[in-house]
């Protein structure tokens, strides 16, 4: 059976798994946001950092990557998927439709925030750019992860206003 995996994150500039092939692809329902506490991977617990996720959310819209696994793979991608982005059980997992751009509906293992976990956090674009600025996780630096991941969002034509302007005063604030 075909295996797919959106990615609206760190999954759009790393992976970690073999694919065959790469579609950007429009999940709804959901946005992303950076909406996790992140004290593992982009933070720690006495300075959390903020990772993206998707938010439960009547009417919007998420575009991003949906990913064929390679074939013979999907035991051990999955595996490595659990290991990385359930590490504080943050995450929800879930097979979700995405709608590609070439018009199939797909059905995509994906990770959605737990509006009930104490790392969900709802935070103003200024309050998510001070919190990134300065947090430091076993991953690297959060402002990485920022960059990286608005930088990959511009380069497949994905348009994302809030992680754009986040990008410009992380920098500044960095400066």
């Amino acid at each position: 059976m075909t295996m797919w995996v959106f990615g609206y994150g760190s999954l759009l500039w790393h992976p970690g798994f073999e694919i065959d092939d790469q579609q950007v692809g429009v999940m709804h329902d959901y946005a992303r946001s950076f909406c996790m506490r992140s004290i593992h991977h982009r933070g720690t617990v006495e300075r959390p950092g903020l990772v993206l996720a998707l938010d439960e959310m009547k009417g919007a819209r998420c575009e991003g990557v949906a990913f064929r696994v390679k074939a013979g793979d999907e035991t051990q991608t999955l595996e490595y998927l659990r290991e990385r982005e359930l590490i504080s059980s943050a995450y929800l997992e879930r097979i979700l439709p995405v709608h590609l751009k070439n018009g199939d509906v797909i059905e995509a293992v994906t990770y959605i925030i737990d509006p009930d976990h104490a790392q969900y956090c709802h935070l103003d674009l200024e309050e998510q750019a001070q919190a990134i600025t300065h947090a430091i996780g076993d991953k690297g630096p959060n402002p990485e992860y920022l960059h990286n991941t608005a930088q990959h969002l511009v380069d497949l034509g994905i348009e994302d206003p809030d992680l754009n302007w986040l990008s410009i005063r992380v920098k500044a604030l960095c400066s």
